[in-house]
């Protein structure tokens, strides 16, 4: 008998909810543009970075998709001039991540 049929046996009447990565996907409540969001990589005393440019939100919400991505990738990141910094090249999350949330998203580089 597993947890799951031991929490069924307690308690009955629950229904079950769907989890897993489709279910934590949801809207996003950050504003959306209709121009891309240019990704970037590139490297900076020897260290890869990558770079969103082209976001023109607000304060609030700059800081709402970086907290979103750096916790959605665990690893370290800022934003300042407009930019959106993370560190390491994830280029391919990330536009994975953006596009889910509704975003049109570009590569640019190699």
């Amino acid at each position: 008998m597993d947890l799951k049929d031991q929490l069924k046996n307690l308690f009955p009447d629950h229904i079950e909810t769907e989890t897993g990565e489709n279910a934590n996907e949801e809207k996003s409540d950050i504003w959306l543009q209709d121009e891309p969001i240019i990704c970037k990589y590139e490297k900076r005393k020897g260290k890869p970075i990558t770079i969103l440019e082209g976001y023109n939100g607000a304060n609030d919400d700059f800081k709402k998709l970086t907290k979103a991505l750096k916790t959605k990738l665990s690893v370290g990141g800022s934003f300042k001039d407009d930019k959106i910094i993370i560190q390491g090249d994830y280029r391919d999350k990330i536009m994975t991540i953006l596009k889910g949330k509704g975003f049109n998203v570009k590569r640019a580089g190699g």
